[in-house]
């Protein structure tokens, strides 16, 4: 591997601005894949988080493009990603980098106006970084023509595969022109991505740095047990929070937007700094909170998936799992927030009774242990067998579901308030006692009778038709055949 940038064959524009920029020495997927790249080779880029990929292809992207201009809606270069949040960062990348080049660059991202996005379109842009959504929009308004790409590049590749954009994708490709440069970078790979390949890509450069779907050597993972309750995962999470040492800013990852908000504010309350990020926000809030996030004036930042792939917030010291990722390669992306660019960062999941089966499927994956974190509490009882299955959610009185999170969605019970709450297993500390007639009913259908247990008479304690009593009159009666 190259020492410095000036190796890799970049023009001296760009490696005055790496340098500028306080970098000096590749990373291992920028060494390998630049080089290729400049000889205008289809690429596949597999690397963890946090390698650097971005400027892997930017950088080669600026070197190629200094020598053309572009016309009139017709970019000469692509850039697709799964997120706004993605897509701005990237452009950030090409400011930072492209600033001795006098490239044109266009964002075309959902939440922002479409006025403004059209008069750069209709100047021309050499570089345009777009939304698989927001740029079929575009399209179809006639503010975009791709049959003067040169180069594509599909970000996070796997990503835009999870959220259902492969659709997307084969549309915007199919009016690329054939005689074109592809590349694809993504932190983990499937067999689907890699049927899709022989589509998009022509005998591709296979680029591979780390093993698929690995976790950075630098990053402490620790698991903490905790309850199943909200407001007791709550509780862990600021008790984890206040004994982290060394943390200076963390991103909370939440599986559910609507939890998302809920402990945001809950935090707030707690006296904590935090902000909240998933997306059902508008672009407007969503920027603004990350920039704040980016520039140390939120401490916490609590998120869903939207912020988990490719997101370089810098110095990230902690990420904390407030729910365990349902899919395993989530789990990959979202610790990868911290131990960036070969700093030292610390992971915390905390797992509830429940989440046995999505842990065991992130070990798998990852193929490393990871241990507990010895809290000196007792460890939860054993999960029931049919723990996995979801609760029966509780009926409010007006007759519609609600759970008990839902219930505590709106505001977090006072600690005054958690002391008076019932428990929701407090029918199973009392003393077995004869059950009611009406109870009887409601259990029957969930008790399992033993394999030599005759079938129930009619009228028995065992019958379906209540307590010792007679089979009801309606059934008695006779029947009448009306002609």
């Amino acid at each position: 591997m190259t020492d410095d940038f000036s190796g890799l064959g970049l023009s001296t524009k760009v490696t005055d601005a790496v340098t500028a920029a306080g970098y000096s020495k590749p990373t291992e997927i920028q060494a390998q894949a630049i080089p290729h790249l400049l000889q205008k080779k289809d690429l596949i880029g597999i690397a963890q988080t946090g390698t650097g990929k971005t400027a892997s292809f930017v950088l080669p992207m600026l070197t190629l493009l200094e020598n053309g201009r572009a016309r009139a809606r017709m970019p000469r270069t692509l850039i697709l990603e799964p997120t706004r949040e993605l897509a701005a960062q990237v452009s950030e990348n090409f400011e930072k980098y492209g600033k001795n080049h006098r490239l044109t660059m266009a964002l075309i991202i959902g939440g922002v106006s479409f006025e403004d996005q059209n008069k750069k379109l209709d100047r021309g842009v050499d570089v345009l970084i777009a939304t698989p959504g927001r740029l079929l929009d575009q399209i179809d308004r006639g503010k975009i023509m791709l049959n003067g790409v040169e180069i594509l590049v599909i970000d996070e590749a796997d990503r835009m595969l999870d959220m259902g954009f492969i659709d997307d994708i084969e549309k915007i490709c199919s009016r690329l022109p054939a005689r074109r440069q592809t590349m694809l970078f993504s932190a983990t790979m499937d067999a689907q991505i890699e049927r899709l390949t022989k589509k998009f890509l022509r005998d591709p450069v296979h680029v591979q740095v780390s093993r698929a779907a690995s976790t950075a050597d630098t990053i402490d993972q620790k698991l903490v047990k905790v309850g199943s309750k909200p407001e007791d995962k709550r509780a862990s999470l600021r008790e984890r929070i206040r004994a982290s040492e060394g943390l200076t800013n963390a991103i909370i990852f939440c599986n559910r937007k609507r939890d998302v908000a809920t402990l945001a504010r809950s935090l707030e309350r707690h006296g904590f700094s935090a902000g909240a990020l998933h997306g059902d926000m508008d672009q407007k809030s969503r920027m603004e909170t990350l920039d704040a996030f980016k520039n140390n004036r939120l401490t916490l930042l609590v998120a869903s998936d939207v912020a988990a792939r490719g997101l370089d917030i810098p110095a990230v010291s902690h990420v904390f799992n407030f729910d365990v990722p349902v899919h395993a390669e989530d789990y990959v992306h979202r610790i990868g927030r911290t131990g960036r660019a070969g700093r030292l960062g610390v992971a915390y999941t905390l797992v509830a009774p429940a989440d046995g089966k999505h842990l065991d499927a992130i070990l798998k994956l990852i193929q490393k242990p990871i241990e507990y974190l010895d809290t000196g509490k007792t460890a939860p009882a054993a999960a029931p067998e049919d723990d996995d299955r979801p609760a029966r959610p509780a009926r409010s009185r007006r007759g519609g579901p609600r759970s008990r999170a839902e219930a505590g969605a709106a505001t977090e019970p006072t600690p005054a308030t958690e002391v008076k709450q019932k428990p929701a297993d407090d029918a199973s500390a009392k003393p077995e006692a004869a059950p009611s007639e009406r109870g009887q009913r409601r259990g029957r259908s969930r008790q399992r009778p033993e394999a030599e247990q005759a079938p129930p008479e009619a009228g028995t304690s065992n019958s379906p038709f209540g307590n010792d009593g007679p089979i009801p009159a309606f059934l008695l009666r006779s029947t009448r055949v009306v002609s």
